[in-house]
């Protein structure tokens, strides 16, 4: 039999163990080492030999991840580990570093109880660090820290091992300092991080050895002979006196919760219902013998089991033949299997107990936050938010027109896997839209589509994604219907910044509904009558009903805010998506005979006042913008700065230690094209950089009507944009 089967036949008995079970993940910027150090402990489960650990990267087992050598999507793995003579269980998820990826984060986060959050000891703090460690704290995720790479620190930066020291101080205090503004309130103190805590283990995973206060007390280890040993190069000493293995094994063990212990804090947090129904206590408990309660957080595609849901069983016991509710369908699936992840392979097992993290075949039509529960659940889990959207766009057509279907198909399932790819589907034209992340994104989506999927394609160059806001309150305007029968008093002004805010860190979305709705809108800073009239969200939009007593209303309001929904999709000034509009309807007429009040009537009377009101609102684009950061020495600061200032780059802060220097900036998206081939110029080669999303600006007012123009082109429209005039009858 073979060995991996072996240890799946091993993990399945552990799944029981409830206290003995650990949901983690590892978390880092990119190039940290997260990778590297999974391979280490996948090795101590007896998956890859110890000697090819560091240098397999078998959880990087997609062939676009092995070539570029960064990890693209979540892998998931089921391991058995022994403790001081203890059998523990633990589901790992290795996690991308690059922001293009981040979304993979997100979901993950929904699965695990705690990370090991891994820190390069050189380029110390980055900014995915900051936001990954901000998504785990929002999600009651509980963190340890490996610093690593430290061999770099006598090797490169030269420093004596106060240095060094010094230098693990202020990384433990900057983690420290977003575990104070992040972390629950009532968690604080405990999830600080200390070395005398024994929840930070530094090392270097290339090298597979790693330190904790703890080990070097019972190994009688001292700094000043670790600093000797690794100045001399004696990792193999190192490894034989600390292998990494165990040292992180340890603190994993020691400082992350079970899911015994972590549900009880977790379970309020992602879901709103009652705590002390059946299903409430059996997920606070983590009961095993409760229904079952499962959470998708990610999606995969098996080309002969189809849809696979890989995600946090919370309670209950699931097998084949199993009954699930999927909350969104109003509809029971039968499951056909159930399995667990070791790296690249899913392995069938009888049964999974709650508590863990599992794949699910048998549920069709799902997606990555879909709630399953045997019966149903009073009220689905908390939507799972992205911090960041997509910013670029592609268009994407079939080579040969036979493929049109096949193309249409891959989109569907590549948008089901990866919720932040946006995928717009044109029918008739055959032409569809990708939009994601950034650029990096959207290439491993066409490599996806044309290599793994066998579909070829052509796609244009990269698009930026625009949205329309207005700055100002616009006039009352009355919509008439083309029958003239039915007339809608409208007017728009600019959403408060607080509720805009609450819209953009996921607070009040789509799905907040009622009670909820109103409490969140007037916390966030919206008048309580308005408040209490909102009738839709729609994409960062309000539509407010502030009538009285108009008859029929009620009969149409579903066609009125579905007229509101298409006006927002795309604007009036270039058909972009609108944000932080609030649309106000203050009278009605309409008329009595339904015949006379279908959709071909309410849609343009709804829409044609929304655009006048917001063209004469001062309706103008805004633009995505990225956080810039690039690390280089300081000798090439000033080509630097100007390649940066010549891409309408704003300059935030500049940072020198030693040689070295780091620049912090924020720059347009649609500045950013080309952008490597330009810094490696100006540095010769020797310039880092990262970026993030940094949300959407006003674009300056000199590139407004040529930039509308542009995409008025592209989208087939006239090129000057309508004046309120032409929507007014």
């Amino acid at each position: 039999m073979a060995r991996k089967e072996v240890v799946a036949q091993d993990v399945v008995k552990l799944m029981k163990s409830r206290d003995h079970i650990r949901n983690m993940g590892i978390v880092a910027h990119v190039d940290h080492g997260k990778t590297t150090l999974s391979d280490s402990l996948v090795a101590v489960a007896g998956l890859i030999s110890k000697e090819l650990a560091g240098e397999q990267r078998v959880l990087d087992y997609d062939p676009q991840e092995q070539a570029r050598g960064i990890t693209i999507k979540a892998a998931n793995i089921s391991l058995g580990f022994q403790y001081q003579g203890e059998d523990f269980m633990i589901n790992m998820i290795d996690t991308p570093g690059h922001v293009d990826f981040s979304g993979h984060v997100t979901r993950a986060m929904r699965a695990v109880d705690g990370v090991i959050l891994v820190v390069d000891s050189v380029e110390q703090i980055m900014p995915q660090t900051e936001t990954v460690v901000r998504q785990a704290l929002k999600e009651k995720v509980k963190i340890v820290l490996f610093i690593n790479k430290i061999d770099r620190l006598i090797n490169e930066l030269k420093l004596d091992s106060n240095g060094m020291q010094q230098r693990f101080a202020k990384i433990i205090a900057g983690v420290n300092k977003l575990i104070d503004n992040y972390a629950p309130e009532n968690m604080r103190d405990e999830w600080r991080l200390g070395v005398d805590k024994g929840n930070v283990a530094f090392g270097t995973g290339f090298h597979k050895w790693a330190i904790s206060y703890p080990v070097m007390l019972r190994n009688k280890i001292a700094f000043k002979d670790l600093y000797d040993l690794c100045s001399e190069g004696k990792h193999s000493e190192l490894r034989q006196k600390a292998p990494i293995e165990d040292v992180i094994l340890e603190m994993v063990v020691k400082h992350l919760p079970s899911p015994l212990e972590a549900q009880k804090y977790r379970i309020p947090v992602i879901w709103k219902g009652d705590q002390e129904s059946v299903h409430g206590k059996a997920m606070l408990t983590c009961d095993p013998n409760g229904p079952a309660c499962f959470m998708i957080t990610a999606i995969a595609m098996d080309e002969h089991a189809g849809e696979v849901a890989v995600g946090r069983l919370y309670s209950g016991t699931v097998k084949k033949g199993t009954e699930l509710y999927l909350a969104s369908r109003y509809k029971t699936e039968k499951l056909q299997g159930v399995s667990i992840y070791m790296g690249p392979d899913r392995v069938l097992v009888d049964e999974a107990t709650a508590g863990n993290i599992v794949a699910l075949v048998g549920l069709k039509d799902i997606f990555a936050g879909e709630t399953a529960s045997e019966g149903e659940l009073e009220v689905p889990f908390e939507a799972i938010k992205h911090h960041s959207e997509p910013v670029v766009t592609k268009s994407v057509e079939a080579k040969n027109p036979r493929d049109l279907v096949k193309l249409i198909d891959v989109l569907q399932k590549l948008g089901k896997e990866d919720p932040t790819l946006r995928v717009e589907i044109n029918h008739e034209t055959g032409e569809h839209l990708i939009s994601g992340m950034g650029e990096l994104h959207l290439e491993i989506i066409e490599y996806k589509i044309a290599k793994e999927r066998g579909v070829e394609i052509t796609t244009s160059p990269p698009i930026v994604v625009y949205h329309e806001t207005i700055t100002s309150q616009g006039p009352e305007i009355e919509g008439k219907s083309p029958n003239k029968h039915n007339k809608f008093k409208i007017f728009v002004e600019p959403i408060e910044e607080g509720v805009v805010e609450a819209f953009r860190n996921g607070t009040i979305d789509s799905n907040t509904k009622g009670k909820d709705l109103i409490d969140k809108l007037i916390t966030a800073g919206l008048n309580r009558d308005q408040a209490k009239k909102v009738i839709s969200v729609h994409r960062d939009n309000l539509f407010i009903d502030a009538t009285k007593g108009v008859q029929y209303l009620q009969d149409i309001k579903e066609l009125i805010t579905t007229a509101f929904e298409e006006a927002i999709n795309a604007g009036p000034l270039a058909k972009e998506k609108v944000v932080g509009v609030k649309v106000v309807l203050t009278d009605a007429t309409i008329h009595v005979d339904p015949a006379h009040r279908g959709p071909a009537q309410i849609y343009p009377a709804i829409r044609r006042p929304i655009y006048a009101s917001m063209l004469q609102a001062k309706c103008v684009l805004l633009e995505p913008k990225q956080k810039l950061f690039v690390n280089a020495p300081s000798e090439y600061m000033s080509g630097i700065i100007s390649t940066i200032q010549g891409r309408r780059g704003q300059i935030l802060e500049i940072q020198q230690e030693g040689e070295a220097v780091s620049i912090s900036s924020k720059v347009p998206v649609s500045a950013m094209f080309g952008f490597a081939s330009d810094i490696r110029g100006a540095s010769q080669g020797r310039a880092a950089w990262y970026y993030e999303y940094a949300g959407y600006e006003k674009l300056p007012e000199g590139l407004q009507s040529t930039t509308i123009a542009s995409i008025r082109k592209r989208k087939g429209e006239p090129e000057v944009a309508p004046t309120f005039k032409d929507f007014m009858d």
